[in-house]
């Protein structure tokens, strides 16, 4: 006797071979059968006809660490058909910390580095642990998706180092003590290391986060202690990983993959045809370490991720060249500043040059939309495109994106029309998508909440599947975001739909399957602000066995499982040890 049989749909396994039509019997979280179960006796008996069957999705790279205390279901990546995720990228994990000081410092680093809410982070999490091990035992039987979480090289430095860890490379006994704590970390189940070497990031004081400050032969070292326990994994980000790789840094990236004897990952791979030497350069850069008998995969998102704007607090913007100077100025000083001429040519100038490198991509100034907007001046113009309204004015499109924003004292939103949005680029990607060292993912799930939302990739990609460009078969981009992270990491009987596996599925409608157009929702603790895409078409999701999804909302079942290294996976070697 089955607890669940859902029949009648189109079973899309997750290995990339074709759908067939059949029956999957569930029984005590996993799946007991697939075929025809006809007239099989079942708790629960659910039709299906003219749907989908999937796997439940794997995303490699999200940061719901904070989230997942009072969002125990990670929404919206859970409504979008997410079942098991990946947290603690970048080298930012909430554990371990040594005392209060450590969570007021890690706090502030998220807020500025990965965009979280101030008032949420002090209302929705209480801090209350020290080890690695304490933070994953919060979470047994207190979440509703499945949840694996790296162990991040800030939270290492900073315990270890306070104050010191952003100012000087450590010593010989502080990098055995960091590795100590990622030992106990890896021990209670941590899925691996992580660190950033990333000129974007920068903690609350606005100096380089503490992993920056590492020396190379530190990140080796802590690289090297994953190799101890089973099922552990690496990752990172650089440089290189926004504007293409130095010889040092696919150095260092090969260096820690051998150490670990692990894979590594890092994020993220921009494809863009007015570009296309920095996105061979990463490719080549994965070969090199491959070459060398290590393993690095490059995350890359199959859609373009939807984002907004704004000129009064840190976004993307920001990090164009030369422009930090202007945009971090005190408010009434970066008004006069973006009103003047020569700092609007300058500007301008700077955003066009090489320099900027992948946020090239945001400075297509003519296709941004206007959103909401706050004076008289900009009456009428939500919803219109910079280009029309800078034809009809006579200026350049920038000069009347900025006086649109000088107009509103710069809190116009703004949505933005990325310039890597053409055939040229798509077919690239299409190329990219089946490349040996290149998996789906990377949609920062968790943060930037109110600037970015990547969560829903999953349904996107699967609209643009079935009935956008159709670059790739359902049954090939369902693979993507299944079975092939699973075996990525390791994840023991996870990812396909097949006897005996768990049963994390998804039921989705084919005809309708998709996600809404972005809004703002105040839904965070503190009423802050995030950005939603309602899923479209996403009927039933299932982790271990349990519903908790119907037509897109979230049934409360706390069914998730704390994936735990070497108990939940299983070592994937890399080339070398092949």
């Amino acid at each position: 006797m089955f607890d669940l049989v859902i029949t009648g749909g189109t079973v899309i396994d997750g290995t990339g071979t074709p759908g067939v039509r059949a029956d999957v019997g569930v029984a005590d979280g996993r799946i007991a059968a697939v075929g025809d179960l006809a007239g099989a006796e079942a708790v629960e008996t659910v039709d299906v006809t003219d749907k989908v069957v999937c796997p439940g999705f794997v995303d490699p790279h999200t940061h719901y660490d904070a989230q997942i205390f009072w969002d125990p279901w990670a929404t919206p990546s859970s409504l979008h058909g997410v079942t098991s995720l990946v947290m603690g990228n970048c080298g930012f994990s909430l554990a371990p910390i040594g005392d209060e000081s450590d969570a007021a410092y890690i706090g502030a680093m998220m807020v500025k580095v990965e965009g979280m809410s101030p008032a949420a982070l002090e209302i929705g999490v209480d801090w209350d642990w020290r080890s690695t091990a304490d933070y994953l035992d919060r979470l047994d039987g207190n979440i509703g998706v499945n949840v694996a979480a790296m162990v991040g090289h800030c939270a290492l430095r900073r315990t270890v180092m306070k104050d010191d860890a952003v100012g000087r490379e450590a010593t010989d006994a502080e990098v055995a003590e960091m590795q100590h704590l990622l030992h106990l970390g890896l021990e209670a189940g941590g899925l691996g290391f992580s660190t950033s070497r990333s000129f974007t990031h920068t903690d609350g004081d606005g100096v380089p986060i503490p992993s920056r400050v590492a020396a190379d032969d530190e990140v080796v070292a802590l690289s090297s202690v994953v190799a101890d326990h089973p099922g552990t994994t690496l990752e990172w980000v650089a440089d290189g990983c926004m504007n293409g790789f130095r010889e040092d840094e696919v150095d260092l990236m090969a260096r820690m993959s051998l150490a670990g004897r692990r894979p590594l990952n890092w994020n993220v791979l921009t494809v863009d045809s007015a570009r296309p030497e920095d996105y061979r350069n990463q490719l080549a850069a994965c070969e090199q370490v491959a070459e060398r008998g290590g393993k690095a995969m490059a995350l890359t998102m199959p859609i373009l991720v939807g984002m907004n704007m704004h000129f009064h607090t840190f976004c993307a913007l920001y990090l164009l060249p030369d422009w930090g100077g202007v945009m971090d100025l005190p408010h009434d000083e970066k008004v006069t500043r973006l009103a003047d001429p020569e700092t609007r040519r300058h500007l301008e100038d700077r955003a066009a040059s090489p320099d900027a490198g992948v946020f090239s991509r945001l400075t297509g100034w003519g296709r941004y939309r206007i959103g909401d907007t706050y004076s008289a001046a900009n009456e009428g113009l939500k919803g219109r495109l910079v280009s029309d309204i800078a034809r009809e004015r006579g200026v350049r499109d920038f000069y009347a994106l900025l006086d649109i924003v000088v107009a509103d004292d710069l809190r116009t939103v703004l949505w933005p029309g990325p310039t890597d949005d053409d055939p040229a680029s798509w077919l690239m990607r299409q190329a990219v998508w089946d490349h040996d060292h290149v998996m789906i993912g990377g949609s920062d799930a968790g943060a930037h909440l109110d600037r970015m939302a990547g969560a829903s990739y999953t349904t996107e990609w699967l609209a643009d599947c079935l009935r956008g460009q159709r670059l790739a078969s359902l049954e090939s981009a369902i693979a993507h975001m299944t079975d092939v992270p699973a075996r990525f990491f390791g994840l023991r009987e996870r990812g396909r739909i097949e006897e005996g596996w768990h049963a994390d599925l998804v039921v989705l409608d084919p005809a309708i399957v998709g996600a809404d157009e972005l809004h703002l929702e105040h839904d965070l603790p503190g009423d802050s602000p995030r950005l939603m895409s309602t899923p479209i078409g996403v009927e039933r999701v299932y982790v271990n066995g349990t519903l908790t999804v119907v037509d897109g909302a979230n049934t409360e079942a706390l069914a998730g499982t704390v994936l735990r290294s070497g108990t939940h996976t299983e070592t994937v070697p890399i080339p070398a040890d092949a």
